[in-house]
């Protein structure tokens, strides 16, 4: 197994919104990033914004060797409009021994196609957006991460059964099966929460559990 540096340079290739947003998220962060995409007006763009911007076709393994693709350790194919091009994107950087391969899927078939050539991380951004913005609909909650084993983190405020007391007092773990790992007063960061905090209803609180729990906690009086 590759030990890769979390500063890594990573390699992005297609600046559409996932590409894009993408790549300027990593530009905050100080990271190394180069950007790829045949539009030469969307790279003539990004050539500011970040430490390289290349106008190269990525289907062709000549154009990525060119690049120095095979110079990374982190590679984001983040082209979807067509999955044939994506598919060819994420094969050359499997050629090229590119060790950790970061692809955007727009399918269920197209995400299984991805991982069979090799890609290590498929992302559904459409999908996982979707399913965010479900959660959110009822209002009870203001954010919300779930992970592949239905682990889910939320925050929220608190429901009026927990406010006024300790968690302790409130038996939020035992009676409600979630945790309140970090809980924000106004005007305060974010504090690790204990079973000696106390929840006011001015209060956000960040809670982890299943969905169902998380969500069942959420819409009690």
């Amino acid at each position: 197994m590759v030990d890769i540096r979390s500063d890594a340079p990573v390699i992005v290739i297609g600046l559409g919104r996932f590409g894009a947003s993408t790549a300027g998220q990593l530009d905050r962060q100080d990271r190394e990033v180069l950007v790829v995409d045949n539009n030469a007006e969307l790279v003539q763009k990004w050539s500011d914004r970040v430490t390289h911007a290349v106008q190269a076709d990525a289907r062709s393994m000549e154009a990525l060797q060119q690049i120095g693709a095979d110079e990374f350790q982190i590679a984001v194919v983040a082209t979807g409009a067509s999955i044939e091009s994506s598919v060819l994107i994420a094969a050359n950087l499997v050629d090229l021994g590119v060790p950790q391969i970061w692809a955007k899927a727009i399918s269920h078939s197209h995400g299984k196609i991805l991982e069979r050539i090799g890609v290590n991380h498929v992302i559904y951004p459409e999908r996982e957006a979707g399913e965010r913005v479900a959660h959110l609909l009822s209002g009870a909650m203001l954010d919300f991460i779930q992970f592949d084993d239905n682990y889910v983190i939320a925050k929220m405020y608190p429901p009026r059964s927990v406010r006024g007391r300790t968690l302790r007092e409130s038996g939020v773990r035992t009676r409600y099966r979630v945790t309140v790992v970090g809980v924000k007063t106004p005007g305060e960061p974010f504090t690790h929460a204990t079973q000696e905090t106390m929840i006011s209803r001015h209060d956000l609180i960040i809670v982890s559990g299943t969905a169902a729990d998380v969500e069942r906690f959420a819409t009690i009086g």
